[in-house]
């Protein structure tokens, strides 16, 4: 098969949609003779900042001269973006290849994620990766990734979402998150609602796995010349992170906190290590700034918790007016993702992602206008974007936000590349 068949063929097997278990990915990966079990695996559960937290502490690796894989879902934009070594993504040849050897082994109803997570662990195998940072894709306890029994668990802040599939309360849906944890392997939490906490403290209980938490074991803060962490024994001043948005301090000592467990498992790192990593992190659609006029500011919050840290990283950022381009997935809370961004927003504009699950234009405008706001429904997201190019001034701020699908498409286009709408 060619590069886009076999993108074809993979991406129709999302009409398995989510099954949990992990029979299939078991039996796949042992007919390839578990190529997991070569390469050290850190697994990266959690609600919101999963990927930076991920591409935070792959870059620190990689720093520390350490041959990385990092594993991360949804691509914003094309396939490759979700298997990288070293800093690089997949080569075409090489999804074509590994996709061909996974699908002929894998039962059937084998689904597209998991298909995915098996090419991944059998190209960093076969690469001779020492580490793999694997961004669990959703819940924990049976997501594809989990099949590995891994060296560290990364666990970022739990909130309320995909509801229908992880249970409507934060307890339930950090018992999923919390099944990432391995027996008498060690454990970094960020900071946890009170619900969530309890639940990954008594998993870590039940398994003898030491806990290292945000605020007890390790913490940051913000100080003139950059951001201080201070950890076990790491203290680390005037650290500048590639990713930008001062919230970006959890996420940062989060995976910094991970490097210093790593550290004392004999993988060598050092906070000058850490430093560069820290500087040298980049993660796509994140607080990611477009530069104009008029400037474009791109972001991935698509619930609630995420918008609220989305306006404190907006109060970073002068302007003279915002002008807001939005759009949601129908399954998500439209209306927590809106309600702290509308009082910002000199101007509305509402698009909807280019995929079945996505809420149409004229609904969300509908939303915001029972919020009390007016708003433009532009259909498309290409619409979207020029209506608010037409209406900038040179010293505005484009804000597109909402979805993942919808900054992957936005980001596309700014860039005049092709958008793969399809994520799985």
């Amino acid at each position: 098969m060619t590069y886009q068949e076999t993108l074809s063929h993979i991406y129709g097997l999302g009409r398995f949609g989510m099954k949990p278990g992990l029979e299939r990915i078991r039996a796949t990966l042992r007919a390839l003779s578990d190529p997991q079990d070569a390469v050290r695996i850190i697994h990266v559960a959690g609600t919101n900042g999963k990927g930076s937290t991920a591409a935070f502490l792959d870059s620190i690796l990689r720093s520390g001269g350490h041959k990385t894989g990092l594993f991360t879902s949804p691509h914003l934009i094309a396939f490759p973006e979700r298997i990288r070594l070293d800093g690089r993504e997949i080569f075409e040849h090489e999804v074509v290849s590994l996709a061909d050897r996974v699908l002929t082994v894998a039962p059937e109803g084998t689904t597209f994620f998991e298909i995915v997570t098996a090419m991944a662990y059998l190209f960093f195998a076969e690469q001779g990766a020492e580490l793999a940072v694997m961004e669990v894709g959703m819940g924990g306890r049976f997501d594809a990734t989990n099949i590995a029994s891994g060296i560290l668990s990364i666990i970022t802040p739990i909130d309320l979402d995909h509801a229908q599939y992880l249970g409507d309360t934060l307890g339930l849906i950090a018992r999923e998150k919390a099944g990432v944890i391995k027996a008498e392997r060690p454990v970094v939490s960020s900071f946890q609602a009170d619900e969530a906490r309890e639940v990954i403290r008594q998993q870590c209980l039940e398994l003898r796995s030491p806990l290292y938490q945000d605020g007890h074991d390790f913490s940051a803060i913000w100080e003139s010349d950059g951001m201080f962490y201070s950890g076990m024994e790491w203290r680390i001043h005037a650290l500048h992170p590639g990713i930008p948005g001062r919230y970006q301090a959890m996420n940062l000592a989060t995976a910094i906190c991970a490097a210093e467990l790593l550290n004392q498992q004999e993988i060598d790192l050092s906070p000058e290590n850490v430093r560069t990593g820290t500087e040298q992190a980049f993660w796509p659609g994140r607080m990611e700034l477009f530069a104009g006029p008029p400037r474009v500011l791109l972001d991935g919050a698509h619930n609630p918790a995420g918008a609220k840290v989305l306006v404190e990283g907006l109060a970073e950022i002068p302007r003279k007016a915002l002008i807001l381009v939005t759009g949601v997935v129908g399954d998500k809370d439209a209306e927590g993702i809106l309600a702290p961004l509308l009082p910002l927003a000199d101007s509305v504009i509402t698009v909807s992602p280019s995929v079945p699950r996505g809420l149409g234009s004229l609904e969300l405008a509908e939303q915001c206008r029972e919020l009390g706001y007016r708003a433009l429904a532009a259909g498309g997201i290409a619409n979207g974007l020029e209506t608010a190019f037409n209406q900038a001034h040179p010293e505005d701020l484009i804000l597109v936000c909402g979805s993942l699908f919808v900054v992957g498409e936005a980001r596309a286009r700014l860039l005049s590349q092709t958008f793969e709408p399809f994520r799985g």
